[in-house]
């Protein structure tokens, strides 16, 4: 590992259109959850000028039936859910607006092919929703055990959505991004050494004093959340630098579901699986293997067993018992790798991480999912029902195991 070297993460806020997308299909889903616990939905969104198209394949009680004709009602309650998100979110403009836009609804019942190689039967356990590798990450950089570079550029356009919704903030709109770049020694982040932020403004937020506003806002909301210790004169500043930026979300570019896989996950500082998260239900391992692995790290690392750690899962179609499961933890463990994988098989509530062990220790089949789907999925505050995966009750079975 390099002493000295650069590093950066970029987010995007709700607003941005790939993240309107992901918010829908996760809304979708957690209504679809809330009316059977073991639907099966693969729900995707299309976002553009006036415009929100759902496509994909979904099954449940009192949702839809094998021939697809939809229970009373729920078509109706889809699309009231869709406007309530784009609502949430902010979207009152001519060329977005959650009231007006057109709706297209195009869910169609699950092949009944994939059902037949997922679905428990016999002697037979569920299988893996679809074949694929996830992985999982934490480092010691922050108290939430994330790469710093994306916990700050999270938390940058976490506050200027707050400040938006509050009316503290009322020059801006609710698409935005941000970008930081950190100076490590070590593993260790020691300066800022770029800021970027981006956001969609009021009219006339693009000139002279209210530009300056804009621009002394931001740099105030920076200041207020990243380490007094890693600002400095020299750290440099690129606020809206492409001028103005009035025309943005579903009307300013399309926007889709699971375009923002990195900004989900870990900014870059680990390998992805490939896999998105949004729109789809806990049956798919793309998603509940992506948080048991980092339930993993991050517990590996808050026992003190390493400072850094990336776990790999891998999983065939059909098939439950997981092929593969890697241990990484970058020459910083306190134990062998070989150990701590020995280890996690040994825990008995971990079930050898089948896909119905990952369900049902995590508690996935309830609808949490909407909260998920901006800001990342990591990295966050676990309350109630929402983001089991960030809990760290297995400190001490780990330590157990060891």
């Amino acid at each position: 590992m390099r002493s000295d070297y650069l590093f950066t993460s970029e987010s995007v806020s709700e607003g941005h259109p790939d993240k309107v997308a992901d918010q829908i299909s996760d809304a979708v889903v957690d209504l679809f959850l809330g009316k059977d616990p073991e639907a099966r939905i693969a729900c995707e969104t299309l976002t553009t000028t006036q415009l929100v198209v759902l496509a994909g394949e979904i099954r449940g009680k009192g949702i839809m039936d094998e021939a697809g004709n939809w229970a009373p009602g729920v078509q109706q309650e889809v699309e009231d859910t869709v406007r309530a998100t784009v609502k949430r979110i902010g979207y009152e403009q001519d060329g977005f607006h959650w009231k007006t836009f057109r709706f297209e609804n195009n869910l169609h019942p699950q092949s009944a092919h994939i059902a037949q190689g997922v679905d428990a039967s016999g002697n037979k356990d569920e299988g893996a929703g679809d074949q694929g590798i996830m992985f999982g990450y934490a480092a010691d950089d922050t108290p939430d055990l994330m790469p710093a570079t994306l916990y700050y550029s999270h938390k940058i356009l976490e506050r200027m959505a707050a400040d938006r919704h509050s009316g503290a903030a009322p020059f801006l709109e609710p698409d935005a991004k941000s970008q930081v770049t950190l100076r490590y020694e070590g593993s260790k982040p020691v300066a800022a050494t770029a800021i970027v932020v981006s956001t969609q403004h009021g009219k006339g937020y693009d000139e002279g004093e209210k530009e300056a506003e804009l621009k002394a806002y931001v740099k105030q909301v920076v200041a207020d959340i990243l380490p007094a210790n890693l600002l400095s004169d020299a750290t440099e500043y690129h606020i809206n630098p492409t001028g103005s930026f009035e025309i943005g979300g579903p009307d300013g570019d399309a926007g889709l579901t699971g375009r923002k896989i990195i900004v989900d996950t870990y900014g870059g500082a680990s390998p992805h699986g490939g896999g998105a998260f949004s729109g789809k239900d806990p049956t798919k391992v793309d998603r509940s293997a992506a948080y048991i692995t980092r339930y993993l790290a991050k517990n590996i690392v808050a026992a003190g067993l390493a400072q850094r750690c990336t776990i790999q899962l891998a999983y065939a179609i059909g098939v439950s018992k997981p092929l593969s499961l890697y241990v990484d933890t970058h020459g910083t463990g306190t134990v062998g790798d070989d150990q701590i994988e020995a280890a996690i098989m040994s825990i008995p509530k971990l079930g050898g991480l089948t896909p119905r062990s990952i369900r049902t220790h995590l508690k996935l089949n309830k609808p949490i999912y909407q909260k998920t789907a901006a800001y990342g999925h990591f990295g966050r505050q676990p309350e109630g029902d929402f983001f089991p995966w960030e809990r760290t009750d297995l400190v001490d079975d780990l330590k157990a195991a060891l």
